[in-house]
């Protein structure tokens, strides 16, 4: 009896163990399952690209382009560039007096085929409307109709042509800007953009004022219009700073962000709307991109290689081709790059280019455009042209 009793106090104990150990064995297992994934290391494959230095052909007639200040791609794949055919450096040497008198022969407005062939040229001044006085920002809608702008001082205006450059609207008039809040007219506007849902023209402007503005596209009738951080732009900010309007000491004095950011545009030098919705603004000279929804609701920022100073890093952008416009491409002036992006993070993935004279250099990178095969077209004000970057498949992230 009391050997029955020693075993079942045995038996016991030994069910109590195995009971203690099935859960500690419960415990443990999902804290194994739950360890965290180990990183892969697959690199992450952004699109490549290579310059094609025969594109474009060369120009009939002995025709030279001064600074090329703007380029689009229309809906057959046709490159427009504009270009100021009157523009002279500073001091010029007699070899560009020389070069002066092709350029001024030449068309502003130059129209490519795919292939890099010249099929069109026109621009100008002329009857009914006001050309700019420095050509700056070229567009083309679906309609193929083409829209120009200026940054001149006095470049308060934008135009917009048929694809053989009949006028048929002028948004503006030269002069008579009355700083970010005019509702009638601009302040050296550097580019624009068509919503073609809604019919309504964005405009980033400019070099004067510091804004976004957005008008009918068929009547010109003002819509909107918002600064950084989609409020009200202030132009006594940078008047209380000593700054005169289309003046911007920032680019030179700046090397890196100290303090809270810029509480205004500075330079509103691109937009372009994604198929997504959203509004993408290049606030060039404070070095960033500002992202907006189309009612001027902001959405986000990100400041761009914003350690040099220079003219600013966020000359232009473009979006990729697929669907989801994984990619934004970003064009810096300061250090002639571009820069490829995760749109949704506006992370940098990837760089190419150079300062140089050299195919696939740069002679400050100022505008640029994506074709329906996501080549890239990039252009140069100081370097007076326009190149082709093919897309050659994908390569490793930076």
């Amino acid at each position: 009896m009391r050997g029955d009793m020693k075993f079942c106090r045995f038996h016991k104990v030994l069910r109590t163990v195995a009971i203690n150990a099935a859960l500690l064995a419960v415990c443990v297992i999902p804290t194994i399952a739950q360890a965290p994934p180990q990183k892969s290391s697959v690199a992450e494959k952004v699109p490549a690209y290579q310059v094609d230095p025969a594109w474009p052909k060369p120009l009939p007639n002995h025709w030279m382009v001064g600074p090329v200040c703007g380029v689009a791609v229309d809906s057959r794949d046709h490159v427009w560039i504009l270009q100021r055919p009157g523009e002279l450096p500073k001091n010029p040497t007699e070899e560009q007096k020389a070069m002066q008198a092709l350029r001024k022969a030449t068309p502003p407005v130059l129209e490519f085929a795919p292939d890099g062939t010249l099929l069109s040229s026109w621009g100008g001044p002329g009857p009914g409307y006001d050309w700019p006085k420095e050509e700056h920002g070229i567009y083309v809608d679906r309609h193929n109709n083409v829209w120009v702008g200026g940054a001149g001082a006095e470049d308060d205006q934008i135009l917009k042509f048929t694809r053989k450059g009949k006028f048929l609207l002028q948004i503006g008039h030269p002069g008579q800007n009355r700083g970010s809040n005019d509702t009638e007219n601009l302040g050296s506007p550097a580019q624009m953009v068509v919503d073609e849902a809604a019919n309504e023209v964005y405009v980033a402007d400019g070099y004067v004022n510091h804004r976004v503005i957005v008008f009918n596209a068929t009547t010109g009738a003002y819509k909107r219009h918002w600064g950084a951080y989609g409020k009200r732009p202030d132009d006594s900010y940078y008047t209380k700073l000593g700054i005169k309007p289309g003046d911007h000491p920032s680019n030179g004095n700046k090397s890196t962000q100290v303090g809270p950011p810029s509480p205004q545009f500075d330079l509103v030098h691109s937009v372009h709307i994604s198929k997504d919705g959203l509004v993408y603004v290049c606030d060039r000279s404070n070095n960033r991109i500002q992202v907006f929804r189309k009612d001027g609701t902001f959405v986000q920022e990100a400041f761009i290689a914003n350690d040099r100073i220079g003219s600013g890093s966020t000359s232009d952008i473009g979006f990729s081709v697929d669907p989801q416009q994984r990619y934004a491409f970003v064009a810096d002036s300061t250090k002639s790059h571009v820069y490829v992006l995760d749109r949704k993070s506006l992370k940098i993935l990837s760089t190419f280019g150079e300062h140089g004279k050299l195919p696939g250099q740069f002679g400050i990178a100022h505008n640029m455009a994506v074709n329906s095969k996501g080549d890239l077209f990039v252009t140069e004000s100081a370097g007076s042209r326009v190149q082709k970057f093919v897309q050659v498949g994908t390569k490793n992230a930076d």
